[in-house]
């Protein structure tokens, strides 16, 4: 057992709704307990902001057109992310060694090697007066990965932990559902256990499409539970024409942002409809994904953990389990892990890898080179 870490953990995510804040304690190995989660809500002007300069931003060219507007929301976000890590300190009541601060990520381009994320990791230790850990992408991405998904290695440590206390047999895989969706198939963790086993996958869209439809035809920001969806109907011949449209080709070997996915092809449905078509549009993707680390595994026992904010719409489980003869599909939190903040824990976890000189990406994971560890750490204090 190596130097057990009392680590805060940062992440705010594609649907731009405010920051998780988790801290844990973890050798960055398979010792970790889970002390304390929070949530900071965004307020509606700051998200405005968010999105406003996200639909700038299509190549990375924008990055230098908006330069000045990006410095300037970077220091807001990262203004917003101090006043949580104090108000979360202060509640904490003991000592933080280090802040994993992934920040706002508002474009992403891994044929590129660019994966920008709003935060300004020296002005938040200068004034936490922390050691920060941040942008943990870039490493991957210049070593040939995708710079994502990076949250599968505490995948496995929260398998292992499961698999410890409820006696849950291995493969334990994992589908996170956030605005973009992904995989992890888990691994035992001892002496012998081999990294390059643990297989992850972005895998098609989570909420984004769902959250974007309900957006931009209600009042609401998300379908909660799924309601709309489930009160209308699926137009069929448009979800096959999407189906037929979406290109499939390579989709588990690249990461995926939002702006690879559009509501377009239900234009002009009803909101109930469309929120029906659209939810089932990402199902098949999601159970096109599942079905895809199955064959991968060649294993005919199919045990899933969900965790991510699409855990709480039953309409889109539903839709994903009728894709598949049988097989379990339970909320994360079934196992005592508060799925919701998965990957504000996962970050503060990396934070850990990082400053000890652990991988957090491997090549079955990102498609890097080889093993790789990553996140710049900084004293500014």
């Amino acid at each position: 057992m190596g130097k057990i870490y009392t680590s805060l953990g940062l992440m705010s995510g594609t649907s731009l709704d405010g920051i998780d804040v988790s801290i844990i304690k973890s050798d960055g190995n398979e010792e970790y307990s889970s002390e304390y989660d929070g949530y900071f809500e965004y307020d509606r002007e700051l998200v405005q902001k968010f999105l406003k300069l996200r639909n700038k931003i299509s190549h990375s060219d924008d990055l230098d057109r908006s330069l000045k507007e990006i410095k300037n929301l970077e220091r807001e976000v990262t203004l917003f992310h101090f006043k949580a890590v104090n108000e979360t300190i202060e509640k904490f009541n003991s000592n933080i060694d280090l802040i994993g601060f992934h920040g706002q990520t508002i474009f992403h381009d891994p044929k590129k090697r660019i994966s920008k994320q709003l935060g300004d990791g020296k002005l938040l230790s200068q004034l936490t007066k922390k050691k920060v850990v941040y942008n943990f992408r870039q490493n991957d991405l210049q070593n040939g990965g995708q710079g994502a998904p990076l949250v599968p290695i505490f995948h496995n440590a929260l398998a292992n932990k499961i698999h410890k206390k409820f006696d849950l047999d291995f493969p334990i895989y994992i589908l996170n559902i956030g605005g973009i969706a992904n995989l992890t198939s888990t691994v035992k963790w001892n002496n012998l256990w081999q990294p390059e086993k643990i297989y992850a996958y972005d895998i098609g869209p989570g909420n984004c499409l769902i959250d974007e439809w309900i957006r931009k035809n209600s009042k609401n920001e998300y379908d909660n539970e799924g309601s709309i969806a489930r009160s209308g109907k699926i137009d069929k011949l448009i979800l096959s024409q999407a189906l037929e449209n979406f290109n499939n080709n390579s989709r588990y070997e690249k990461s995926l942002d939002i702006k690879d996915f559009d509501i377009f092809f239900a234009k002009g449905l009803s909101l109930e409809n469309g929120a029906a078509t659209i939810t089932d549009f990402t199902a098949k993707l999601i159970s096109d994904g599942m079905n895809y680390i199955h064959e991968k595994n060649k294993t005919s026992k199919y045990q899933w953990l969900v965790c991510g904010g699409g855990r709480k719409n039953q309409y889109l489980l539903e839709c994903i389990k009728n894709n598949f003869n049988e097989i379990v599909i339970d909320p994360i939190d079934k196992y005592e892990i508060n799925g919701d903040y998965i990957e504000s824990q996962a970050f503060a976890f990396l934070a850990i890898r990082s400053v000890e000189g652990m991988p957090i990406s491997f090549p079955s994971t990102t498609g890097c080179n080889k093993a790789l560890t990553g996140g710049v750490s900084i004293v500014n204090f």
